[in-house]
């Protein structure tokens, strides 16, 4: 087979539903094969098959906490023998809670957050960087999903905030140490993209002077263009930051 009829493989984690989904989609739809990762396989089974249906191409579910590093582990291990290489890393799995006062917050809410936002990003990064770092040809490309979060908080949002604060310095760190083998790394800032998830704010959410306001949002697919662009782009170019949000939500100032 010739090089040029190769698929590339890639991996969205969170993939079986929300932003995760529509990025999963838009890959397919560009000639991608895509495995989707997340902790219920029910859902993600369910998801593979109606993408491959719909779009005619190679969609594939491997359940796995990111946050396990066992998981992980296995998960990788999988793409590497099933596929040989992995081209793009997309760390879209997450989990945010409710509006809750900082000293309300439980430490098992707090470890749940860490370990799906950014735990589940590191580790999954560090298995993609010894992939990508032997296979050949060498080198890919990793797309942290950082939210508007990585750089100005909600109110009441302590655990979300502190990881995504984190996942900007991820990234950084990412580019930083794949330079010398080809390895690109973003980050992708989205705001309000219409899912399931965003849902809530057309009817209204607390904003930094305690009012409870309604948000405007964007559809999701125009930040699965985004991501398609930045996958696009040859190793030798990165976007290393983008923002991708409605024009009039609150986010400069959050007002």
């Amino acid at each position: 087979m010739a090089e040029a009829s190769v698929s590339k493989i890639a991996l969205v984690t969170g993939g079986g539903t929300g932003i995760g989904r529509v990025i999963a989609l838009a890959l397919l739809k560009n000639a991608y094969t895509v495995v989707i990762s997340g902790r219920r396989p029910d859902v993600l089974q369910r998801a593979a098959n109606q993408l491959s249906a719909e779009t005619g191409g190679a969609a594939h579910a491997f359940a796995a906490d990111v946050g396990d590093p066992q998981a992980v582990s296995a998960l990788f291990s999988t793409i590497r023998r099933d596929f040989g290489r992995l081209d793009l890393l997309v760390n879209n799995a997450g989990m945010g809670l409710p509006a809750v006062p900082m000293e309300d917050i439980t430490f098992e809410q707090w470890n749940a957050i860490v370990s799906a936002n950014l735990t589940g990003a590191f580790l999954c990064t560090q298995q993609a960087m010894k992939l990508m770092k032997a296979q050949t040809p060498r080198g890919g490309r990793i797309i942290n999903n950082g939210s508007n979060s990585a750089s100005t908080p909600r109110p009441m949002s302590a655990p979300y905030t502190a990881t995504k604060h984190a996942i900007a310095g991820l990234t950084k760190s990412t580019a930083l140490d794949g330079r010398l083998f080809d390895i690109a790394c973003g980050q992708i800032d989205i705001g309000n993209a219409s899912t399931d998830m965003t849902a809530k704010m057309s009817g209204g959410v607390l904003q930094a002077n305690g009012e409870i306001a309604p948000e405007p949002t964007i559809p999701a697919n125009l930040v699965a263009d985004a991501v398609i662009y930045m996958a696009g782009l040859p190793l030798d170019a990165n976007v290393l930051t983008m923002t991708v949000m409605a024009t009039q939500m609150p986010y400069v100032g959050r007002g």
